[in-house]
């Protein structure tokens, strides 16, 4: 599949913008870029059937994160608390970095 770069990486603290659980924000704990989808801790929670096994003899049910769709969060800037789209460009050593197009300040 196409490996595109996202918006977001891991350990950003985005806002839920579309779906179920919009307006809701919390940190991304993983990020899966062939398929575009973010998971965010404690949000998008799915319930998930355990069958018993030697680690877990009881078996049981569970809560657990599902993925959303990288396109319905948005980065919170960390020094402004608000939401803001993010750029790339490069800084004087050459390296690329990301930034607020709200404020310019790197994030």
């Amino acid at each position: 599949m196409n490996k595109k770069k996202l918006h977001v990486k891991t350990g950003d603290t985005v806002k839920v913008i579309a779906g179920d659980e919009r307006g809701k924000s919390g940190r991304i704990i993983a990020v899966d870029t062939d398929k575009q989808k973010v998971t965010i801790e404690g949000l998008n929670l799915v319930t998930k059937h355990q069958k018993p096994s030697a680690q877990n003899p009881q078996g049981g049910i569970k809560k657990v994160e599902a993925p959303i769709h990288a396109s319905n969060v948005m980065v919170v800037d960390p020094k402004t608390g608000e939401t803001t789209k993010t750029a790339r460009r490069k800084n004087s050593e050459g390296k690329t970095e990301r930034y607020s197009k709200k404020t310019g300040e790197v994030i």
